[in-house]
């Protein structure tokens, strides 16, 4: 009998024992191939000794040292690399233990920021539907999931969403991708104005949205009409890159391939690989440099922010990418996944897109790939499909409400840096035996009458 809390209080889960290559191993001996890296994390899978060594190193040294007393050679030595590397004008970093940590912290940073400099009046962020920023309290409040925030909806701060960039379900007929950006950028000009200009204090993004709508990128020209208006309007564009940065989408930061830089950004998942809980806020010169002048403490902090074990990893597994020169990887083998993707369900009935970047890639699920109708809920055909894919020996990340929190079925795609053709064509071949399982031609009548 377990006393552990579970995310599921029914589910079973096997024993994960050991990790090899793309492969976690159970207590049986079954080998899983780790087609997600559980949540986009385990970046470089599940055993690069050189990482492990740099942990060893570091323990045998110094595990824990409180951030405020002490910094550390690991902090000080993570922040120069990762800000060597950063879009913009980001300048320092502000290291803790996961991605909703780090959007706490940036929802705090730029609440204090327009303090430090006089604009007391900006307390709104706008962020979109359909995004995902973390499960704390403050994250929720910005994500605009309706499943994930319904049951606490009395508890989170107010905030405001625009509509996501979905290109797939909502560009117009006769309107250009171009043109569909644009108007869907607009709306934060619209929300702006109407929550006043002075009042608003930042806008928040993921670059590619992971796991709410299934690696949706935003057409060319989007992001860089809203970096535009929030310059227009002195508002802050913070980019949560948790799940699509460092390198998941074949560049370091994800922005980079969308023309941009953001006042605050963070990081966390691929940050470390999974090897110890880590997370990150990049902050630019200008909000730094407010504070520093203005009170010169940030109104804000957790016991195990800063830990130099982690930071030590994450900069192993840093190291590790760019030495190695995974992220032409990530480009080459993505390339081949989206193109994989597309030869074996390209013109399946029930698959209504895929899409994705570098390798963070979703295939979108349909009742009727011509009307794009979704599936009723109750069927479960994300959850029908990941148990399945798990019986296969396959980890996939599978999610509902693709659509608007309560609709929709997506699986997603995020293996690790280090995998080979051959790697995607096993992921894939086990995943298609569990699609036929789940909507081949012998579940179709089960299907139909849900």
């Amino acid at each position: 009998m377990s006393h552990v809390f579970h995310r599921s209080n029914k589910a079973k889960y096997p024993k994960a024992v050991s990790g090899e290559g793309i492969y976690i191993i159970d207590s049986d001996g079954k080998k899983y191939l780790d087609g997600c890296c559980g949540a986009a994390v385990s970046c470089l899978g599940h055993d690069n000794q050189n990482v492990q060594d740099a942990m060893t190193d570091q323990i045998s040294k110094l595990a824990f040292a409180h951030s405020g007393f002490f910094t550390t050679d690991p902090v000080e030595e993570l922040a120069d690399f990762l800000i060597e590397r950063a879009p913009g004008d980001l300048d320092r970093v502000y290291f803790l233990s996961g991605g909703s940590e780090a959007v706490e912290a940036a929802i705090k940073l730029a609440r204090q920021y327009f303090l430090e400099i006089g604009e007391k009046d900006r307390k709104y962020v706008i962020a979109r539907w359909q995004s995902y920023h973390g499960n704390t309290l403050g994250a929720l409040a910005a994500g605009g999931n309706k499943w994930r925030r319904t049951q606490y909806e009395p508890l989170l701060i107010e905030m405001t969403h625009t509509s996501p960039c979905y290109e797939y379900r909502d560009k117009k007929d006769g309107e250009s991708s171009f043109d569909y950006g644009q108007r869907v950028a607009n709306e934060l000009e619209e929300h702006i104005k109407k929550l006043g200009a002075k009042n608003v204090m930042a806008f928040f993004a993921e670059p590619v949205v992971g796991a709410t709508m299934g690696c949706v990128t935003a057409v060319e020209g989007y992001f860089k009409r809203i970096r535009e208006i929030c310059n227009t309007y002195g508002v802050l564009l913070i980019l949560d890159e948790v799940m699509c940065g460092m390198g998941r989408t074949g560049s370091l930061f994800a922005c980079d391939q969308e023309g941009v830089a953001p006042d605050i950004m963070t990081v966390a998942k691929g940050l470390g690989a999974g090897y110890q809980p880590i997370g990150a806020m990049l902050a630019s010169s200008k909000i730094y440099d407010a504070i520093t002048n203005g009170s010169g403490f940030f109104q804000h902090g957790h016991t195990y922010m800063g830990h130099a074990v982690a930071c030590a990893a994450a900069l192993a597994v840093q190291k590790e990418i760019e030495e190695k020169g995974l992220l032409k990887n990530v480009t080459k083998m993505g390339e081949y996944l989206k193109e994989s993707l597309v030869k074996k369900f390209g013109n399946h009935p029930n698959v209504g897109d895929i899409r994705g970047r570098g390798l963070f890639c979703g295939v979108e699920f349909v009742r009727d790939k011509a009307s794009k109708e979704p599936f009723d809920p109750a069927l479960k055909i994300n959850a029908k499909i990941k148990a399945q894919a798990m019986n296969e020996g396959l980890m996939c990340y599978a999610m509902g409400g693709t659509i608007d929190g309560r609709v929709g079925d997506h699986v997603m795609f995020a293996p690790p840096f280090i995998i080979d053709k051959a790697g995607i064509d096993e992921m894939l071949e086990k995943f298609s035996a569990a699609v036929d399982f789940v909507l081949g031609e012998s579940s179709q009548q089960n299907l139909a009458v849900g």
